[in-house]
């Protein structure tokens, strides 16, 4: 394994490091960014006063409405440059557009190349591929590309179709999935259905996406260990984004993703803008270093997560980040308790008989949060599933929203628009006031 020496650094060496990348970057914007040329000149801001991570509070953030609407003032190079156009949901409605530069791709693959690696990958592995790669989607894409620079094999099958995953998995063998966790259940029941012995095959280890696997503490959360106990196979969490073209992924230890100080900036930020303090939970925000095409200054994500600042028992110093804690505008306020989506989907995804759900959060008639649950069920359980859920929720969140049954397919029509690329689990009808 080729570990960045970075990553085995001390703090404050990782800091200057940081420190000088973060200058390069800011020169870079200056003198190529049409967007934070004009934010700069609108703030009377001087990069070259910019010095420290710290100095970065003096600098606006970059809010995602704001790709939405100047985004071509993003683009840092000429369109001969372009080589793969990206898109990812806007706050507004309609995509933004990210757009990579050769030199962009390269970077993308280095970056899946050693995050494969943190999670224990080598050359003479073979991967099986259980996301899209089409649609304009950056993840397929960059798990190609990574996994080609580390020098291993791939099946890309795609999303879905059970039945093809096994099939695939009994002729080629690879004994690596990439995969969002929950499809993990889906495909153990299919086999369990059809008389695979899924225990015993090739498969050995689930590099997951898209969903947490973990508590605060590093514990396997509910989805984790019904996976688990299920199939016992080696599971590695990541956290990524199309905007920061950087992937956070576990090693063998399982203590959050590992920060590539060689490739992004990290920050954690309160509704206010101030620094979390150590140990707390914050909004995530982000400068990308070493993009050519639309790099980022103090992006706010939206995912609220903790940072651990510890060694790592792997032996890398570098920062880990905690599972997601929910987004920002996502919070929901129920019956006096806070929530966020992720853990009603929890609850939902290790509910045997829950073939899909959609969570619906409204204004009721005071003004406050309702949330309505309303689930798909392939067959009737021999007991009153209402009665069920709502006990489930109720151990596990403290609090039951209002649950409804509905046929399967209707459900399926409201995960899968023809709109989105992305499964719609979570619909928010609130009230509320955009904030720009």
């Amino acid at each position: 394994m080729n570990t960045p020496e970075i990553e085995y650094q001390p703090k404050e060496v990782i800091r200057s490091y940081q420190e000088k990348r973060l200058a390069e970057a800011l020169d870079y914007l200056a003198r190529f960014s049409p967007y934070y040329k004009r934010l700069f000149r609108e703030h009377r801001i001087e990069v070259s006063r910019i010095k420290t991570i710290d100095d970065l509070r003096h600098i606006p953030f970059t809010e995602k409405y704001a790709l939405q609407v100047y985004n071509n003032d993003f683009l840092c190079v000429s369109h001969e440059k372009i080589i793969d156009y990206i898109t990812t949901s806007g706050t507004l409605g309609d995509p933004v557009t990210f757009a990579m530069t050769d030199a962009d791709l390269d970077r993308l693959a280095y970056n899946e190349k050693i995050s494969f690696e943190c999670a224990g990958a080598v050359q003479n592995n073979i991967f099986q591929l259980m996301t899209t790669i089409d649609k304009r989607f950056m993840a397929g894409l960059a798990y190609f590309l990574g996994i080609r620079k580390l020098g291993a094999g791939i099946i890309r099958v795609g999303n879905g179709i059970p039945e093809l995953q096994w099939d695939t998995i009994r002729r080629i063998r690879p004994d690596t999935i990439i995969v969002v966790p929950s499809f993990i259940l889906k495909i153990i029941r299919y086999a369990e259905e059809h008389g695979i012995n899924y225990r015993e095959s090739s498969v050995r280890k689930a590099v997951c996406i898209g969903e947490n696997l973990r508590e605060q503490d590093f514990s396997l959360n509910l989805l984790g260990k019904s996976i688990r106990e299920k199939w016992d196979i080696e599971l590695y969490s990541t956290y990524a984004s199309t905007e920061m073209s950087t992937t956070f992924t576990e090693c063998a230890e399982g203590c959050g993703g590992h920060h590539h100080p060689e490739l992004i900036i990290c920050e954690l930020t309160d509704k206010d803008g101030n620094p979390v303090a150590e140990g707390e939970t914050g909004e995530l925000t982000v400068t990308t270093l070493g993009v050519e095409g639309m790099p980022l200054l103090r992006f706010k994500t939206g995912d609220l997560a903790r940072f651990h600042y510890e060694s790592c028992r792997c032996g890398r110093t570098t920062m880990r980040i905690s599972p997601i804690v929910g987004r920002m505008n996502h919070m929901v306020k129920y019956k006096g308790t806070t929530l966020y989506p992720p853990a009603i989907f929890d609850v939902l995804d290790n509910t045997p008989y829950v073939e899909n759900y959609v969570v619906v959060v409204s204004d009721n008639e005071t003004g406050n949060d309702h949330v309505l649950v309303r689930i798909g069920i392939r067959r009737q359980p021999g007991f009153d599933a209402l009665k069920d859920i709502r006990d489930r929720f109720r151990a596990c969140i403290r609090v039951t929203p209002e649950v409804e049954i509905a046929t399967v397919e209707e459900i399926t029509k409201i995960n899968f628009p023809d709109t989105s690329r992305k499964p719609v689990k979570f619909i928010d009808k609130r009230n509320k006031i955009a904030v720009k």
